[in-house]
């Protein structure tokens, strides 16, 4: 590890995770084809919220709880981001920044859709937080997707937006601004703001006023994309933001001894080359991931308006009502959108489970034992290394066994059915460390 002395003890946990995660440190499955005798070796996933390869499965789920909530209206995305004087203050002060951040930024719409020289309605936000940019460094922004319209202020009536207009984003921009620095302000009174390091002078209100001074007569940045097409566009989009994590193995070009390389989108060229690739030290590659390692506890994912946790049910019930469509059974485009999550689901055990490779495990590890049709879990306090094997053709690409995390159970798990395909018998194995 590099500069171990500077990495904290939440950072140390998500590089542990990530390096155990699939390997035979934490177990695995064998799933055994009955038909031609070949076998898959599929070690267990860490899941750990910021490991690039298990966020699959967390999303789909959320993404199929969210799908029946959708409503039949265009969808925009709004987008509220941090100048970089206060992203510094932000990595010092994660938990309280973070969560001053999404407040404000919940607070702007709601206030803003509710006043009636605008919209007058109350509205639903989905809010989503990434600290990262392209190139991993530290950029705090939240992405909210929100309705085009909302309910009256008197609960009677649906009202929509202008077509392609939500709300202006120059009134969003100010009162953002306005309301996060008063929050600031409270946090600093509060004594919930720590400063080290380069910040260690702003501890001192006259120096933090100064420091605060040039961010309230410059612009922020709120930006707000066009309206989506329908319910199962917003599902899709939804999916590539909400457990995205700093950086996915998919960008990756090279990983060498000393340095990787990845590909990244520079926004700021208005030219044809916004695709780069970037080339970093091993150590600042690592630095900058763990940059975003993200309080334990945090939500990432909020929900304000009629969106929120409290009374989510009955609001949209309600926007279903004076949108006269059924409320006991989703429309036909958000069962569309439930469809586009349904693949995801079938996608993510594999995403979750396996790590392949073209190597050959010909029989079942000790501590797993086929009897009759049936499979047993057995424990085993140190699985050999195995090695992943590639599926026979027999076995469909995308079949793979979904299966329950087994950390904690006890030695035998009793009548443990062995899982199958429709089209094919495949025994489902179990190795435990």
């Amino acid at each position: 590890m590099v500069n171990t002395g500077h990495v904290s003890a939440g950072q140390l946990r998500v590089m542990t995770a990530v390096e155990a995660c699939r390997t035979a440190a934490l177990g695995g499955h064998v799933e055994r084809c009955e038909d031609c005798a070949h076998t898959r070796i599929a070690y267990n996933s860490c899941r750990n919220r910021h490991c690039p390869k298990c966020q699959a499965r967390a999303a789909a789920e959320w993404l199929e709880a969210r799908a029946a909530e959708l409503l039949p209206v265009p969808y925009f995305h709004v987008v509220f981001t941090l100048p970089a004087p206060i992203s510094a203050i932000a990595y010092q002060n994660k938990a309280a920044v973070y969560g001053l951040l999404f407040t404000t930024a919940g607070e702007a719409l709601t206030t803003i859709a509710a006043d009636p020289k605008h919209l007058g309605a109350e509205i639903g936000i989905t809010a989503v937080l990434h600290t990262w940019g392209q190139n991993l460094d530290h950029h705090p922004h939240v992405h909210c997707i929100v309705p085009g319209g909302g309910i009256s202020l008197d609960g009677t009536r649906w009202l929509p937006c202008r077509p392609g207009f939500f709300l202006p984003v120059r009134v969003l921009s100010r009162l953002f601004r306005r309301l996060f620095l008063q929050g600031l302000e409270a946090l600093r009174a509060a004594g919930k703001l720590h400063f080290f390091g380069e910040l260690e002078s702003l501890a001192n209100p006259r120096a933090l006023r100064a420091y605060l001074a040039p961010l309230r007569r410059c612009e922020w940045v709120v930006y707000a994309k066009r309206p989506f097409a329908g319910p199962a566009q917003v599902l899709a989009y939804l999916a590539r933001y909400t457990h995205r994590v700093a950086i996915s193995d998919s960008r990756l070009i090279e990983v060498a001894d000393d340095h990787v390389s990845f590909r990244w989108k520079d926004y700021r060229d208005n030219g044809r080359h916004k695709l780069k690739v970037m080339h970093l030290a091993i150590g600042e590659f690592i630095r900058r991931f763990l940059m975003h390692t993200l309080p334990n506890g945090f939500h990432r994912i909020r929900y304000y308006g009629f969106s929120a946790n409290g009374h989510r049910s009955d609001k949209l019930a309600r926007c279903r009502e004076l949108l006269d469509v059924p409320t006991t059974a989703p429309d036909g485009d958000v069962t569309e959108a439930a469809d586009h999550a349904s693949p995801l689901l079938a996608l993510v055990a594999e995403g979750e489970c396996s790590s392949s490779s073209n190597s050959t495990a010909p029989v079942p590890p000790r501590g797993s034992t086929a009897h009759e049709g049936r499979s047993v879990l057995r424990r085993q306090s140190n699985p050999p290394q195995l090695q992943a094997a590639a599926l026979p053709d027999c076995v469909p690409p995308l079949f793979t066994t979904r299966v329950a995390a087994f950390a904690g159970q006890s030695s035998i798990a009793r009548g443990l059915s062995p899982r199958s395909s429709r089209r094919h018998r495949c025994r489902l194995f179990i190795i435990k460390p």
